[in-house]
């Protein structure tokens, strides 16, 4: 099963992709709904809200008054955490029952509005985020839901900020057209992306790469969105040490191909095998055959250099992620490179010169392989003794597990 997680600030437009995925026939588990339903008169949840707020915020029929809670909390950091850390457990534990309803072949929408701020992100195979711009948002609240300009501005200022969902999110769709453009951004998204993802998904297998080696300017976005899946990896397996991002989309101001590049740090290949499903599970299949380094200087003890490539189930996002034993040749050899490329500009520029070079004798290839495997000359009489020479002039170690 595919899991979506939803959010979006208030009057986005999250409600609208919400119903529009429900309609192309995603299982919607709706936190808002939930949310309502764990304080419903007679349950648990609501004698926890009252015993915690007072009486004063239940109605005539005793039924939650949200206005009146709403006045309470919106404005009070520190009642809001009150509130939210009596329902947030409730609303988690009824979600996960309607999740366990939901079938595995199907694709799961969570829709949650505190899923940034509650640090649910790497929960998800994808966060899918509706923004618009704060002063459309705010028109929104005022003149079609008929709240006061200071009413709609305190609910904003509790969400956390536009930056902050775009960071957690693997999608971001800009709502600041008509209802018709959002909704056609979405059935785009539900035929290329999760579908497919999906498909791959169930099946265990990598998303097709296809075409010759093509070299982008440095993204602004390959950190964040490295950062994420590393975090989403990393809580998939205890037997995951680390995840560290490697490869040039690592290296500020480094042209590349537009594939993240993750070390995944294991105590042993035992774990690594070990770890296989788990990873696969979260979307990353194992990559078929894969036993070894391709990018590397060449070495007499294969099994030194020993690893296990995954790739990505997800079409949106190429990933390849490279798990390896501390301690490694090949584990040191992607920090190092790594960490020399960072720091001496002149080594950086000489690998984007053969970059480039060889990107054009394989411009015409139906695949980025012998591209990939015509580096490793580079590697091993170029980079190898260069950076070990720097390692040991400034004294280089592997950054410490977990740091």
């Amino acid at each position: 099963m595919l899991r979506i997680g939803l959010t979006g600030g208030i009057a986005a437009g999250k409600s609208l992709a919400a119903r529009r995925l429900a309609e192309l026939g995603a299982t919607l588990v709706d936190a808002d709904a939930i949310a309502r339903e764990v304080v419903e008169p007679g349950t648990d949840g609501l004698l926890a809200v009252v015993e915690a707020f007072g009486p004063e915020i239940l109605d005539d029929e005793g039924r939650l008054n949200r206005p009146a809670l709403g006045a309470l909390v919106f404005n009070d950091p520190a009642q809001r955490e009150r509130l939210n850390a009596i329902v947030h457990p409730l609303v988690r534990a009824r979600a996960a029952e309607l999740t366990a309803a939901a079938g595995e072949g199907g694709i799961l929408v969570q829709d949650i509005p505190l899923l940034v701020e509650t640090g649910q992100s790497p929960s998800f195979h994808l966060v899918l985020v509706i923004d618009a711009p704060e002063e459309e948002r705010l028109r929104r609240m005022v003149e079609d839901r008929g709240m006061t300009d200071a009413d709609a501005r305190s609910r904003m200022a509790a969400q956390a900020s536009s930056a902050e969902r775009r960071a957690a999110a693997d999608v971001v769709l800009d709502n600041t057209g008509t209802r018709e453009q959002l909704l056609a951004a979405l059935d785009v998204l539900w035929e290329e992306r999760l579908v497919p993802f999906n498909q791959n998904l169930l099946a265990g297998r990598l998303a097709p790469r296809v075409g010759p080696p093509v070299l982008l300017a440095p993204q602004p976005q390959w950190p964040a969105q490295a950062a994420l899946l590393a975090e989403r990896i990393r809580r998939t397996d205890p037997r995951i040490l680390a995840v560290d991002h490697i490869g040039s989309t690592a290296v500020p101001g480094l042209p590349a191909k537009d594939v993240l590049d993750l070390q995944v740090t294991v105590a042993s290949m035992a774990d690594a095998d070990s770890a296989a499903d788990a990873l696969a599970a979260a979307g990353f299949p194992r990559w078929p055959g894969s036993w070894r380094d391709t990018a590397k200087p060449q070495h007499p003890e294969p099994g030194d250099w020993a690893k296990r490539l995954h790739g990505n189930a997800d079409p949106g996002r190429a990933v390849n992620v490279h798990v390896r034993a501390v301690g490694s040749p090949g584990w040191r050899f992607a920090l190092l490179f790594r960490d020399w490329l960072r720091a001496d500009p002149g080594a950086a520029e000489a690998y984007v010169a053969e970059k480039r070079r060889l990107a054009g004798l394989h411009a015409s290839d139906a695949s980025t392989g012998r591209y990939a495997r015509a580096k490793e000359g580079w590697f091993s009489q170029t980079a190898d003794p260069q950076m070990n020479r720097w390692a040991v002039d400034t004294g280089w170690k592997p950054p410490a597990l977990g740091g």
